[in-house]
């Protein structure tokens, strides 16, 4: 019974490719967020200026969506192997460059952030690719598994990549962290050449430039399983994301104490790597629409919760609370994503779910901030939270699709790595 509740590791176990598209992905996010420190470190040393740490942002989000829409178009056109080395390839000599800027004693903030956008460039070009490549390599009933894996190694990198970049930086300075961000990705880059041939399989639309990008938002709104999931998504993170307002948060109930800010994003982290440990139980659920609703309206409850809660304890364990929640929701909407779209349209589906990714956290960190600009750090979580999940319930009350939805059984689609 215990081996339903764990982490399930067939995955791991049963496919040589699977574990090398693992471990590149798992090199690429940490040095992804060891990059991340290094670059706010950095610009922050040469301006001190908010609105120039801020100016990250912009240059990472920009490439992103663009390049993710991009991305998925030739996913569903070219071998998807080669996209993911390409794209790889680019990110390596991007850290290369922010590496060689760094020893070089650079003092320019637009040269700083052209590496870092090219980097993001880059990943967002081989993003869609990389999405689609678990449900050719594992069964059908391996796919979620395969995805709480990934979850997992990213939610790791997320709470180990932070602190792993602030000792570099403290004992051996910023071209070291930059240099470690480097060798990550080599490895990434490595773990990627083994990977076998995939082409898209069948046919679909892939005419040039837009009417290609196109083709992946009229699939997903054709099919209510998909729209409904990536509404939910939407919604949770659009109007309850709550990291623009820890900040506030900490200011007004913790006097400011750094402690306690970065305590709030540790205890999201860890909320998740639990659910992840723990997510035998949910990929061997079939009924993941349902479980993909019920995991984004506990989300949109946690944050609410956690606009209310005294006591830093109690604050913690809302966030950890919504970060297992938001595991939940990532590991069975992917999954769904995956197992409902046809080979041909993968890569553009993906793009479509990339482009959710990145905008609605971003947006909804946006609108959390205006609205506690207007009001308070707690109304803006407590609304943000109850009105998050009174639009998932919208969303699920208006698609009995999605409600209905049951992953396929684990025979009826076997891997196919070629």
């Amino acid at each position: 019974m215990s081996g339903v509740r764990l982490l399930d590791l067939r995955p791991l176990r049963d496919s040589r490719p699977f574990r090398e598209l693992w471990i590149g992905s798992a090199a690429s996010q940490l040095g992804g967020q060891i990059a991340t420190v290094a670059v706010l470190a950095q610009v922050w040393e040469l301006t001190g200026s908010p609105a120039a740490t801020g100016a990250i942002g912009l240059a990472t989000g920009l490439p992103m969506v663009f390049f993710g829409l991009l991305g998925g178009t030739l996913a569903d056109t070219v071998d998807r192997r080669s996209v993911v080395r390409a794209a790889t390839v680019g990110q390596l000599l991007s850290a290369a460059g922010l590496s060689a800027q760094a020893l070089a004693g650079n003092r320019e903030v637009p040269l700083l952030l052209a590496l870092v956008a090219a980097g993001a460039a880059c990943g967002a070009l081989g993003a869609p690719a990389r999405r689609t490549l678990p449900v050719r390599l594992l069964p059908a009933g391996q796919v979620a598994a395969g995805l709480a894996l990934t979850n997992v190694s990213f939610q790791a990198a997320m709470l180990a990549g932070p602190a792993t970049a602030g000792l570099i930086i403290a004992r051996w300075d910023l071209p070291a962290a930059y240099a470690a961000q480097a060798a990550a990705m080599a490895i990434s880059a490595l773990a990627m050449t083994r990977l076998p041939p995939m082409r898209p399989e069948g046919s679909g639309p892939a005419g040039p430039g837009r009417r290609a990008e196109r083709g992946g938002w009229r699939f997903v709104l054709r099919r209510p399983t998909l729209w409904g999931s990536l509404a939910a998504d939407l919604s949770a993170t659009l109007l309850a994301m709550p990291i623009a307002l820890f900040p506030l948060v900490n200011e007004a109930r913790f006097d400011g104490d750094p402690q306690p800010l970065g305590l709030f994003l540790s205890a999201v982290a860890v909320g998740g790597i639990t659910a992840g440990l723990f997510s035998g139980t949910v990929t061997r659920q079939r009924r993941s629409g349902l479980v993909q609703l019920t995991a984004a309206g506990v989300w949109g409850l946690a944050l609410a919760g956690f606009g209310v809660a005294g006591p830093l304890w109690t604050a913690l364990c809302c966030l950890a609370v919504a970060g297992a929640a938001d595991t939940v929701s990532v590991i069975t909407r992917s999954a769904l994503v995956q197992l409902e779209t046809p080979d041909a349209y993968r890569g553009r589906v993906s793009s479509v779910e990339h482009v959710i990714g990145v905008a609605g956290p971003e947006l909804g960190n946006f609108r959390g901030g205006l609205l506690a600009s207007a009001t308070s750090a707690p109304f803006a979580l407590v609304a943000g939270g109850l009105s998050a999940t009174l639009a998932v319930a919208a969303v699920a009350a208006a698609n009995a699709p999605l409600r209905a939805y049951r992953t396929p059984p684990p025979d009826r689609e076997q891997a196919n790595p070629s």
